[in-house]
């Protein structure tokens, strides 16, 4: 049966010469693998360049209950991006962002509200002029509230430290290693809830901004069974730098 969805795409696979897998986040079915065919044919009918990290399609797909690869009828961009591929930092940016995604909801269902905040933040990223060197970090701390785990924001004076383990401000120093001092997580708190568009106007040198990175990345792997480590944590940290 053919059905008309919108996808973010995660992950491309090679499967034959000119054959391909890819894991796509949808917003019916949730994460969906796709055989597509013939995509290094000068020309293709879904080419290549359509099927890159974070791309999103709208997409026209043969669905079967209980089977592993599904196949593709149409799929094309939308919206066609204008400047992420061509962007270094925003390009960067959305490499990293990928990585995360894919190791955060790769056991995800559907999940609509989860689906349409990352669409629509990612084709904001793409649209916008000004893109903050702090997306990433604004973004990953808005997912955890999608993915179960965002940051309690309520806390007394006497609260000097962040949990990250527990997710939430205490009095009392945590007897393990995984905490933030309450000057740090302020930042964590503000770019919480600091809209897209404003968060060019939070300023962070590059020192406290991968400090900060850091945090979040052990937030995300206390929070995400078989996180692991993300490996363009370093290309994204020079590239920033």
């Amino acid at each position: 049966m053919l059905h008309k969805i919108r996808g973010i795409v995660l992950k491309t696979t090679l499967y034959s010469e000119s054959s391909v897998v890819v894991q796509v986040f949808t917003d019916k079915f949730g994460i969906q693998s796709f055989l597509i065919n013939g995509v290094k044919k000068p020309k293709a009918k879904i080419p290549m360049n359509v099927l890159q990290p974070l791309h999103l399609l709208d997409m026209v797909v043969y669905h079967k209950m209980n089977t592993q690869i599904q196949r593709v009828a149409e799929a094309r961009p939308s919206p066609v991006f204008r400047s992420i591929p061509y962007h270094v930092v925003k390009n960067t940016i959305v490499q990293f962002l990928n990585e995360v995604l894919y190791k955060s909801i790769r056991q995800q269902h559907t999940d609509e509200n989860l689906f349409d905040f990352i669409y629509n933040a990612i084709s904001w990223f793409d649209e916008t002029d000004a893109p903050s060197v702090n997306f990433h970090l604004a973004f990953l701390l808005k997912l955890s509230r999608f993915l179960g785990f965002a940051p309690h924001a309520q806390t007394r004076n006497d609260q000097k430290y962040f949990d990250l383990q527990e997710g939430g401000f205490t009095s009392l120093m945590p007897v393990h290693p995984h905490f933030i001092e309450k000057s740090l997580a302020d930042y964590f708190l503000l770019l919480f809830h600091t809209p897209f568009e404003k968060i060019i106007e939070i300023k962070l040198d590059n020192k406290t901004r991968r400090v900060i990175l850091d945090k979040i990345l052990v937030y995300y792997t206390l929070h995400t069974a078989s996180f692991g480590q993300i490996r363009s944590h370093q290309i994204l940290e020079d590239v920033l730098s």
